[in-house]
């Protein structure tokens, strides 16, 4: 059923309620999605977020290493995903269609959905590796691309050149051509129809809104109108849109049409976890922090997170920095009140002198997804629905405390030196014992006080 009269609104999946946590699994098979899902509903996940799962580029000869060098052993980049050669389910380095049925099943037998990482804005670098059946559906290679598809980008804040030229030597799709939608909302109806229920759009900054520039090949910038389920094509529609949780890549800078994609979608706040990130690194936080979410959107439209995949292996901004940093603002995220907060899992066997840790693509992450500290804020973040948050710092910002309500409290020491602390708090007097390490602190008089571990989190329930 065709719903072009539908009003421009975003979508949501069932009214959001603000209480999800997604983990996004990151080089994580699909079986070894599907084998650890009991492990990820029992930690508190609302969402497992999957890499790529469409026919993608076969790179370094089907090597299946995170990120090789000349000479090691085994070959393979983890990117490789990230350039499809055809919109069909399934692929070498993740697993097959029916593996992502398995998963899918997994997932519903433990109240855990699936979001899947979808990026119809490019193809591989090597556009001869495009299979025939999509050449074929879009009447020729030569519709695949934008006019502009193969002119690389100098100027990310060009509107034109962003939505329509090559990024990295990725050329650019012709969202906007009718066939082309045609064939991947097939793509995403057969994800919706195995068990989906939620997906990532890679780079949305540079597949464009209807008030940006038109490539010369386009007639109207539409694509995410059909791709949210506004509209059809060719008398296809997304299945299911109400039940979809969608959000995009909206890498913030200079020219972004942020408040144009929010009629559409969820966004990442990308600028916000880089101000996270400096306060973790600098052990404290500050007012800003606390306050402003850095974003045209409302943090209730926000996905939040204290590293992502990009910050992790692009230029590697954030992976040196410790598992108990991540740890810290994770709990910091996922105790307040908005946003939603995604936790990247690094690499099984990673240091911070070794970004790759075991080197394989396939295995699961480290058990940082499943460390106390993490699995007592994920379900904190349940127990406090609809809880109003109110937040203090003591020590020069070194402790912040996240207050839900009267019902309970997160209390973070962000430095590397126990912290003895007496702040305000909202708690009502006694004394309580945190959910983790049954360490005491004691209310009186609307104070808080106790003593804290090194870049330690505790979490706090009223009686």
């Amino acid at each position: 059923m065709c719903v072009c009269g539908m009003p421009l609104t975003a979508v949501h999946a069932q009214a959001p309620t603000e209480d999800e946590t997604i983990l996004h699994a990151w080089t994580w098979s699909l079986d070894t999605i599907a084998a650890n899902m009991k492990t990820i509903a029992d930690a508190g996940y609302t969402y497992v977020q999957t890499s790529p799962v469409q026919t993608c580029y076969v790179g370094d000869g089907g090597g299946m290493a995170l990120f090789s060098e000349p000479g090691d052993s085994v070959q393979g980049k983890w990117y490789y995903y990230y350039q499809p050669t055809d919109w069909q389910i399934g692929n070498y380095m993740l697993g097959t269609r029916d593996d992502f049925r398995n998963m899918c099943d997994s997932a519903r037998a433990y109240g855990v959905k699936i979001i899947v990482d979808v990026l119809p804005n490019h193809t591989a670098i090597d556009h001869t590796a495009v299979l025939p059946n999509l050449d074929n559906a879009v009447g020729g290679h030569e519709n695949l691309y934008h006019a502009n598809g193969f002119t690389p980008i100098t100027d990310y804040n060009d509107r034109l050149q962003c939505t329509t030229g090559e990024m990295g030597g990725l050329p650019d799709v012709n969202t906007e051509n009718p066939d082309f939608q045609y064939y991947y909302l097939q793509y995403v109806n057969d994800l919706i129809n195995l068990g989906a229920r939620g997906f990532r759009y890679d780079t949305a900054k540079h597949i464009g809104v209807p008030s940006d520039p038109l490539d010369p090949k386009a007639r109207q910038n539409d694509f995410w109108d059909v791709a949210t389920g506004r509209k059809g094509v060719k008398g296809l529609t997304v299945l299911m849109p109400d039940s979809l949780y969608i959000y995009g890549e909206v890498l913030q800078d200079r020219n972004v049409p942020e408040k144009e994609y929010g009629e559409y979608m969820d966004m990442t706040a990308s600028a916000y976890g880089h101000s996270l990130r400096d306060a973790l690194r600098a052990g404290r936080v500050n007012e800003a922090l606390l306050t402003d979410w850095n974003h045209s959107l409302t943090p209730d439209r926000l996905v939040t997170w204290v590293e992502s995949h990009d910050t992790y292996c692009n230029a590697h901004e954030s992976a040196d920095m410790t598992d108990e940093q991540m740890r810290m603002g994770w709990v910091f995220l996922t105790s307040r009140q908005h946003g939603r907060p995604l936790f990247f899992s690094r690499p099984a066997g990673s240091t911070r002198e070794n970004y790759w840790g075991n080197n394989r693509i396939g295995a699961r992450g480290n058990d940082e997804f499943i460390h106390p500290e993490v699995v007592a804020a994920n379900k904190f973040r349940t127990a406090m629905h609809g809880q109003a948050e109110k937040l203090f710092t003591a020590n020069d910002g070194r402790v912040v405390e996240i207050c839900r309500g009267d019902a309970g409290a997160a209390v973070i020491n962000m430095s590397d030196k126990e912290q003895k602390v007496k702040m305000p708090t909202v708690l009502a007097d006694g004394v309580y014992a945190d959910k983790v390490y049954g360490n005491e602190f004691r209310v009186k008089k609307g104070m808080l006080e106790g003593r804290m571990s090194p870049m330690t989190s505790y979490i706090l329930y009223s009686k």
